[in-house]
């Protein structure tokens, strides 16, 4: 298929009259200047935006942990909401709601997905059969919503830095290493279409050093295929415990294993000292940035311009899914920004000085690489995953063509966004999923009777 796309935001900024070519692999084979031959598509076509942190069955709860109670008031207390509302889900539940929030997300701007899965076991811990099942749950979702979808079996083994034993709703995400390469294993052989397998290592006080070491050994022969993502530095006090455990913060301590390089993704990072800034830098790794979930949970800012001082690389993911807009995450970074430093237009570059391009085209750029694609944008060789905003809305009138993407992040358009296109099809047509009906039905069907009580 040959599309003539009225506006485009290419690497060297936004262009007219660009036209493409949509391979049967799924992928761009040409972007040139049009001929007038191709089919028209009005509107500004920017490439679709990888969301490289997604916890699916956390949309269900978003917005239900907002009230006052004799839980400590932080991620810990959250934690515990949370661990209450997971103990109730079953197979059936995963796939309800994961289809629901990838169609969201669809809807919004994000056009493939990392999904940070740990929940593999039943309530009781036993394994399912196949114990692959609750995994499989959530990539059935995803093909519900016709997201482009990246699983992260997750491996977790303990409760905290010094081996304590998991209790509770943790026990339904145990796994001894062996099984978890197993694990990983099968799911990559199953993975068809948009679908892609890498693993993630909860996080430092999840996963022993041994297991660590483990995984990534197991993997090094895939990783042109095998991402890897961990939680890290992500509260205050998990800092504070690996201090007393190893006398080093948690990314010294990651990045003294020597095992993190530019197939790896640290999630949130969000407590750093300069040293480890350039250190995450220097080993080529991309920042996992959550802004509306950090800022939802008390965790703290991330220093997003000293980390592009340093050459990092970063991406965008929405988590809890308080949010599942792009928008708002990228947003966020460049507000939290002007608030600390008390000044505007801060996370931008010489050769852009756009702010709102800038962290666009970054943020896929970085998304892109955390969920294993070797390029990214509308280019020659990348999937043809893209989004179509409604140019033609009065709310654009009078916005300069440069500033389009400003606009679109910065002042949002309600509405704006009129098409989403996965591998080259159109999953999203007048600001609406194909299947919208269908999946709705089901995710509301699935939380009432999940809020109301009623057994898996």
């Amino acid at each position: 298929m040959r599309l003539r796309l009225e506006r485009a935001l290419l690497p060297d900024g936004i262009q007219r009259e660009v036209a493409v070519e949509l391979g049967a692999d799924g992928r761009f084979s040409r972007v040139g200047k049009a001929d007038g031959s191709e089919r028209p598509l009005r509107g500004l076509a920017l490439p679709g935006m990888p969301n490289l942190h997604s916890h699916a069955f956390q949309r269900a709860m978003a917005g239900s942990a907002e009230v006052a109670s004799g839980a400590e008031h932080s991620f810990w207390g959250w934690r515990e909401v949370m661990y209450r509302f997971v103990e109730r889900l079953s197979p059936a539940d995963l796939t309800a709601i994961a289809a629901f929030a990838y169609l969201e997300m669809l809807e919004s701007g994000y056009t493939a997905v990392a999904e940070f899965h740990y929940l593999h076991h039943s309530p009781s811990g036993a394994p399912y059969a196949p114990p692959t099942a609750l995994a499989e749950a959530v990539r059935a979702g995803a093909r519900l919503a016709g997201i482009r979808h990246l699983l992260l079996p997750t491996l977790y083994q303990q409760g905290n830095f010094r081996g304590e034993a998991l209790l509770g709703a943790q026990r339904r995400f145990a796994n001894d290493t062996a099984a978890f390469l197993d694990l990983y294993r099968s799911l990559a052989a199953s993975a068809t279409g948009l679908e892609s397998t890498g693993v993630a290592l909860h996080s430092l006080r999840a996963v022993p050093r041994t297991a660590l070491e483990a995984v990534a050994a197991a993997t090094r022969a895939d990783a042109g295929r095998c991402p890897v993502h961990i939680h890290v530095a992500e509260q205050a006090r998990e800092v504070r415990d690996c201090q007393e455990w190893s006398g080093r913060r948690p990314v010294e301590y990651l990045l003294d294993t020597g095992l993190v390089t530019e197939r790896w993704c640290l999630v949130h990072a969000t407590h750093v000292t300069p040293a480890e800034l350039n250190g995450i830098a220097h080993s080529g790794a991309v920042a996992g940035l959550c802004a509306t979930t950090e800022g939802n949970l008390g965790d703290g800012r991330f220093p997003l311009d000293e980390y592009l001082a340093a050459g990092g690389r970063f991406g965008v993911g929405s988590d809890s899914h308080v949010s599942l807009d792009p928008r708002e995450e990228l947003r966020s970074l460049e507000y939290t920004l002007r608030s600390w430093r008390e000044r505007r237009v801060i996370a931008i570059d010489a050769r852009l000085p756009n702010c709102g391009s800038f962290l666009y085209g970054a943020a896929v750029a970085g998304g892109a690489q955390a969920l294993g694609e070797a390029s990214a944008g509308i280019v020659a060789g990348a999937v043809a995953d893209f989004i179509v905003i409604d140019t033609d809305r009065a709310e654009f009138a009078g916005v300069a063509e440069a500033a389009l993407v400003d606009a679109w992040i910065f002042a949002p358009r309600p509405g704006g966004l009129r098409e989403a296109w996965v591998g080259g099809e159109a999953v999203v047509s007048g600001g609406q999923h194909r299947a919208r009906e269908a999946i709705a039905a089901a995710y509301r069907a699935t939380v009432t009777r999940l809020v109301a009580g009623a057994a898996p």
